[in-house]
């Protein structure tokens, strides 16, 4: 996947994280620290949401179209996996 939209976002996550590290580094106040961490968390999660439109859009629309069944319960699997691995965090 090379979307320019996700690869322009992690960058600004990227220089975000790393202002924060400047200010974990220079003692910020802890408050401003957690809501810099706060802000890149949503970030991530917006993020990760476009992947996982672009996914359902593509991927998972060709497997419930096609003709192979195990291939369909492997992509439904792959996004029950993901569901559960986010509400457990």
């Amino acid at each position: 996947m090379s979307n320019p939209q996700v690869l322009r976002r992690l960058k600004t996550i990227e220089g975000h994280l790393r202002g924060i590290i400047r200010m974990v580094e220079e003692d910020a106040y802890c408050i401003d620290i957690i809501r810099q961490i706060q802000a890149v968390e949503a970030a991530l999660n917006k993020v990760s949401g476009i992947i996982l439109e672009d996914h359902l859009n593509s991927c998972v629309i060709t497997a419930i179209r096609g003709d192979d069944p195990a291939e369909r319960e492997r992509v439904l699997k792959e996004i029950q996996e993901v569901f559960e691995t986010a509400t457990k965090v």
